[in-house]
C-alpha cells in the first residue's frame, strides 16, 4: 500500500525585501548607536494547506466495513486531529547559516484553518528556515534547543511509560536566500512527523475481565534540522481504548513517533522493530501478556491496524500471519517495565 503523505504548502509570495536593523532577534553588531534603522519591506506569507492522508484507505483495507463499521467510525473520530488537513498553530524559526547557526528571527501564529495569510518582515540574507505545525496543546511533546539550528528538536519526557501524542505534528526545513530588491517565492513543504497504530480485538466468547494495551519501539525525539529520529531509550507508550458500540470488539489506538526503519539493528533474530503489548485479565484475576511483534517499520504519516482474536485462556491470535506473537501466562507487573495497569 502506498502510504506516502502529500505535503502542506507554505508559500512566501514574491515581494521585494531589503536588509535592515529593526528585526527582533536579529544580530545588531553592524548597526552602530547612531545608525538609523533602514525600512524593511514586508513579504506576504500565504500558507496553503493541502494534505492527503492514508487514514480512509487504511481503515477500508484493514477492516471489513460491514462487520467493523463501529470500529472504523471510532478510529476516524480519534484520529481526526492527527491525520488532518488543517494546521492549528505554526512555529517559524529563521537561522543564520554561519557560525553557531543561531536563530535570527522567530514567530508563532494560530492558523486554525486550511488557508491563511499574514505579513512577515525579514531582512535580505541567507537563512535556514524551520517550521513546526500543531505543537500547541500536545503535552506529550516539547520543543527544546531551538535557539540553535543543530540542537532544535521535539522531545518526549524521559519516563518508563509515556502518553500518546494528541495531534499530528508537521515539520519542514528550507534553505532560503532572501535577496535585496527581488521578487521571490519560497515553497516550504510540511510533512507529518508522527504516526499511529491500533489494535482491534474480537473477544466473542472469551469471557475475559479486562484488557490493557501499550506500544513499544518508537522514537523518543525528532531533530528538526535534518529530520532524523532519536532512540535514546525504550519507553512504553500508552494507548486509548475507543468507544465501540459492538460489545465483543475492542479497539485501542495510539499516536507516537515512528519506529526504526530497519537501519537501526533490532534486538532479536526476527528483526522486530516495534510492538503492541496486550495485557488480558482473566476471571481469576491472572494476567496474560501478549506481545505482537512487527518487523515492518511504521513510518511517519502512516496508520497500522492489527486485528486479532482473544481466546478464553487470554491468548491472542493475530489475524496477520506476518505478526509475531509471544504469550506469557500469569504475567506479573514490573517484570520488565513499571506499567500501571
Amino acid at each position: 500500500m502506498n502510504r506516502s503523505f502529500k505535503s502542506i504548502a507554505l508559500v512566501l509570495c514574491g515581494v521585494a525585501v531589503f536588509c535592515g536593523c529593526s528585526l527582533i532577534d536579529e544580530d545588531l553588531r553592524d548597526c552602530g548607536p547612531d545608525t538609523p534603522p533602514v525600512p524593511v519591506k514586508e513579504c506576504e506569507v500565504d500558507y496553503q494547506l493541502s494534505l492527503v492522508t492514508n487514514l480512509t484507505t487504511e481503515i477500508s483495507t484493514a477492516l471489513d466495513m460491514t462487520a467493523d463499521i463501529e470500529v472504523a467510525g471510532a478510529l476516524k473520530d480519534y484520529l481526526g486531529t492527527v491525520f488532518t488537513d488543517r494546521a492549528h498553530d505554526v512555529d517559524l524559526s529563521f537561522y543564520d547559516v554561519e557560525g553557531q547557526k543561531a536563530r535570527l528571527h522567530h514567530e508563532s501564529h494560530v492558523m486554525d484553518a486550511s488557508q491563511t495569510s499574514y505579513t512577515l518582515s525579514i531582512p535580505a540574507r541567507r537563512y535556514m528556515h524551520l517550521a513546526i505545525a500543531n505543537l500547541d496543546g500536545n503535552p506529550a511533546l516539547h520543543l527544546e534547543g531551538d535557539q540553535l539550528l543543530g540542537s532544535s528538536s521535539l522531545q518526549q519526557e524521559v519516563r518508563d511509560t509515556v502518553p500518546a501524542h494528541t495531534s499530528g505534528i508537521f515539520s519542514a526545513r528550507l534553505a532560503m536566500d532572501v535577496r535585496e530588491g527581488e521578487d521571490q517565492e519560497f515553497a516550504v513543504n510540511l510533512r507529518m512527523a508522527n504516526c499511529s497504530a491500533a489494535v482491534v480485538l474480537d473477544t466473542l466468547g472469551s469471557k475475559i475481565k479486562d484488557v490493557k494495551v501499550f506500544a513499544r519501539g518508537f522514537a523518543t525525539g525528532f531533530m528538526l534540522a535534518d529530520s532524523t529520529y532519536r532512540f535514546d531509550h525504550k519507553p512504553i507508550v500508552r494507548t486509548r481504548q475507543l468507544e465501540v458500540k459492538n460489545a465483543h470488539e475492542l479497539c485501542f489506538a495510539t499516536v507516537a513517533f515512528p519506529s526504526p526503519d530497519g537501519i537501526v539493528k533490532a534486538e532479536d533474530e526476527e528483526e522486530i522493530l516495534w510492538e503492541m503489548r496486550v495485557y488480558i485479565t482473566l476471571p481469576d484475576n491472572t494476567i496474560t501478556e501478549n506481545i505482537l511483534g512487527i518487523s515492518e517499520p511504521l513510518k511517519a504519516g502512516e496508520l497500522r491496524i492489527l486485528k486479532g482474536v482473544v481466546y478464553p485462556n487470554g491468548t491472542l491470535v493475530p489475524e496477520d500471519q506476518d505478526v509475531a506473537i509471544l504469550v506469557q501466562p500469569d504475567w506479573q507487573p514490573g517484570e520488565e517495565h513499571d506499567i500501571d495497569l
